[in-house]
Order: C-alpha cells, then structure tokens, then sequence
C-alpha cells in the first residue's frame, strides 16, 4: 500500500503511447479536465482520461532561428549577413547564421525584424540577403547578394532560450506619461494592466513539478513537432516562474501558429503557439492538469516605476485577469491580455486531434529538468550616479501668484531658464521657462505666471539613475527637470547641461 501523500501509477507511458497507435487513446484538453475531475474524482479522472493537451499563444522574445545557407561559388566566410535588411549572427560558422527574433531592421527600425523575416519565410515569401565576408585563402568572396526562400536553406532549425513561462506579471503603470514597454502600451495614472499566458492552459500550470514535461520531451513547436531541450533561462520554478528551451524544425511550421508583431515604440517579437501532451500516468498529474484560472496567481506590477525591481500593487489570478477588471487603489481598471487565448485553445485542440489520429506521440524526458533555477540581477562591477549625484540643489522656486516680470528678474538673475512653480505647501504644480516668459511679453497676455505655465511637469526623484533622466529628456524634447522627493517637493534641478558635462567626462 502507498504511503500517505504517495501517488499509485496507473498506467505507462508505453500503454498510452499503444492507445494513441490504435486510435483508443482518451484525450481532452486542459480546459475540459478541471471539470472531469471534479465529477470522477483523480482515480476516476486516470482511468477515464489518458492525454490532456495543453497551448499557449503568446509573444516570446527569445526565439531565433539557426540557417544554413550553404557555400557559394566562389566561397565566402560570412562576418555579416543582412536578411530584408535585418542583421543575422555570422560569428558561428562560414555559413551558419543566427537570426533573433527582436533584431530590427536597419531601414525599416522597430517596424520590421527578425520576427518578421521568420514569418516572411515560413509564408512562403522570398527574402533577400546581403552577405559581407572576411576575405581569407579559403573563402576569397567578399560581398554576395542572393534572393532565397524557405526551401533553398539547408536547414532552418529554430532554437528559443527561453519560452513558455509558466505564468507572468500583470502590467500597470502609475506614472503621469504613457510607457511604451514589452508588456504593451501601459496608460499614465493606472489606466490599464495588461498581462500575458493563457492561464488553464498553459503547458507548465498544468504540469509544474515537472512530473512528465523534461529534456527531450516532444511538443507543438508552431505546428511543427518539436523538443524541449531543457529550462530555459531565467528558469525560476522556486516562485512559479519557470521556462522551457525548445528547439523544432521551421521547415514544418506553420504561419498560423507563428506570427510577428511589433510593440509599439517598443520593438518587434515573435507570438509562438506551443502546446505540450500530458499522459495522466497517476492521480498527481490527474490533479497537475485539474488546475483553473482562480488557482494560478500573478502580482500586478507597476512599470511606472522605471527600474530593476518594481513593485507589486496586489495579488491577482487569471480568473480575475480575464473577467476584464481589477480594483486598483479603489479604482477600477480595465485588463487585457498581450496572449490570444483563441489561439491558445485552438493549438490544444490541433494537439489533441494529431494525438488521436496517431499522428503524435509521447516521448519520455531524458532527464527531468531542475526544480532550482536562478534569475539573479546582473552584477554591475561598474557604478552609474544618480541624479542626485550631478543634480544642482540650488533652484529658485516660485508661487503660481507671482507677475511675469518677476519671473523675467528670476530667469536673468540666475543659472536656469527653468522655474519650477509651486504650491503653498511645497509640491510641484508646473513649470514656468524663459521662452513661455518671451511669449507672454510678447503677446501682451496675462501678468500671472499661473496663467501661463505648463502644468504637466516631468520630474525625476535623486535616487533614479541618470540614464532615466536622459530617456525622458530624449523622449519628451525637454532640456530641464526638478527633482522632487517622495512628497512631489522640489529639491533640485537637473539639465542635459548636466548629463552633457558628465558624458564628456567619462569620454
């Protein structure tokens, strides 16, 4: 008799896999299984149900893609190779080259990358490629052109780091400007949260001690049967973050499953359909695979906040992700999900029915990937200041009440055409210039610099690191910012003066 918490196997994979081969195999997805369990129960559940499919649709970064372009007459050894304008990796071998998937293009930008070549690809479309070489005895050429297609590569076998989270942050974001992220467009003061996975589906929720899924497992790879080939990084199952590194053949995709996209002002990426076959050998992969939205959590995380570690606002479910609003400091926000569970649901379907049909089978692990993983912070041997480290403390500030030509006195009396305006309090309000000054002189307007400042103020805190500072000068064309604390108080200035002094510095 087994122990108490111990599992009976019910069957084995060789008796599944004989099923699939005789077309007896019960299969049923992801989405249908919580419901069997909860009428047969887990013994019930094993004896009824032999397969449970399992998908995911969503955008996966870290893709890429290995080609063998083959020698050319005469032969070159490609240092650089440009694919639709988009540079592939040729640090590998002659004419070995590694396209990644986020690699944009050097005419069309962020618009168009390595995604985009891939799908161009697997669409049947044909591609052009300037090839530059190093020039050695063996491989004289130094510059090619050729037009090639899918079908001229000797191989194009794709090759993902990392793939298939198990779950992922939610987005929101708490800052008074729009961000512009991998996590979609995130609106100023809370006015989205945007989030990924499929949740009941997705492979690794529903087996997340890695009971079957391990090295050499066969899966779905964008309607191709492709392999994981371990964990992928920033593999982290401690904290139900894990990863998959697959591997599968682009020749035998499909464009349905494999799509490019391009975030906005963000860059391109790659959406990926991978599905994973579970066997329901015993009762805990029966309850791995019983698994709903409700029971898998992820923090809604504020990207308002522009560094490493940002904070978690709350705790939310994919139950409450999907319902299409969440309460966020009493108020209420919509959500939205960067992941297509229509397609999702669709490649656990396309899974289950190559399964029946015999046309897939299970393939047992090689070893059972690791339930320790590491997703450390780089290590910065090199320090960045801060802006409190070049700002200047000594600003002038002013009240919204003040007259325009006291402002003007101000502005020339002192070392910045910038006065931050603020309140009785102390809190940053606006933000007068020397320019809006000229222009009110000029057009004979009001006397009150209230009537004249800009009121949406970018501001920046000390402890931030400078190059924050430099994204915001860069993105908004502005040339001056107050620093506040904590409580939105002024306690100093910084200017691109400033950031030009330091870079000059460490030329």
């Amino acid at each position: 008799m087994p122990t108490f918490g111990e599992f009976v196997q019910e069957k084995s994979l060789a008796e599944i896999n004989e099923r699939i081969r005789d077309g007896s195999a019960r299969v049923v997805t992801a989405e249908e299984m919580p419901d069997i369990v909860d009428e047969l129960g887990l013994a019930g559940a094993v004896r009824e149900v032999d397969v449970v499919t399992t998908g995911t649709f969503g955008a996966m970064c870290s893709s890429g893609v290995f080609l063998n372009l083959g020698h050319s007459d005469p032969p070159i050894k490609i240092s650089k190779a440009l694919l639709n304008k988009v540079e592939a990796y040729g640090g590998v071998a002659a004419v070995d080259l590694f396209l990644g998937a986020t690699q944009p293009s050097e005419d069309r930008g962020i618009e168009y990358g390595g995604a985009h070549v891939m799908e161009d690809l697997i669409s049947g479309k044909q591609i052009e490629v300037d090839a530059y070489g190093a020039g050695t005895d063996c491989y004289p050429q130094m510059e090619l052109e050729t037009s090639l297609r899918l079908e001229d590569f000797n191989q194009a076998i794709m090759v993902n780091p990392r793939n298939a989270y198990q779950r992922y942050n939610a987005a929101t974001n708490s800052a008074d400007q729009t961000m512009h992220t991998y996590m979609g467009t995130l609106l100023p003061r809370f006015g989205n949260i945007h989030y990924s996975g499929s949740g009941v589906l997705s492979p690794l929720s529903n087996d997340p001690n890695f009971d079957y899924i391990g090295i050499g497992t066969r899966i779905f790879l964008a309607g191709a049967q492709g392999y994981v080939m371990g964990s992928g990084t920033q593999h982290n199952p401690q904290n139900n973050f894990s990863t998959l590194m697959v591997t599968g053949d682009m020749k035998k995709m499909n464009n349905r499953f494999l799509r490019a996209a391009t975030f906005h002002k963000y860059g391109p990426s790659l959406y990926l359909g991978i599905g994973i076959p579970i066997p329901i050998l015993n009762e805990k992969l029966a309850k791995s695979t019983a698994v709903r939205d409700r029971d898998i959590t992820v923090p809604v995380v504020d990207y308002g906040i522009a560094r490493r570690d940002r904070p978690s606002l709350k705790m939310v479910n994919y139950e409450d992700l999907k319902s299409g609003m969440i309460e966020i400091n009493g108020k209420e926000v919509s959500t939205s999900s960067l992941s297509s569970f229509h397609v999702a649901r669709e490649v656990a379907l396309t899974l289950k029915q190559q399964v029946e049909k015999g046309e897939f089978l299970l393939s047992q692990a090689v070893e059972p990937l690791s339930r320790v993983g590491s997703s450390r912070p780089m290590k910065q041997t090199k320090e960045s200041p801060n802006v409190g480290d070049v700002m200047s403390r000594d600003v002038v500030t002013v009240h919204e009440d003040i007259g325009v030509e006291e402002a003007a006195r101000l502005i020339v009396s002192g070392s910045f055409d910038h006065l931050p305006v603020i309140s009785r309090d102390g809190r940053l309000m606006g933000i007068i210039t020397a320019w809006d000054i000229s222009k009110a002189v000029a057009g004979g307007k009001s006397s009150r610099i209230g009537d004249i400042m800009t009121r949406r103020v970018y501001s920046v805190k000390a402890d931030e690191p400078i190059e924050l500072a430099a994204r915001t000068f860069d993105t908004h064309s502005i040339s001056a910012m107050p620093v506040v604390d904590r409580d939105n108080k002024v306690i100093g200035m910084i200017t691109s003066n400033h950031l030009s002094r330091l870079f000059a510095r460490r030329r």
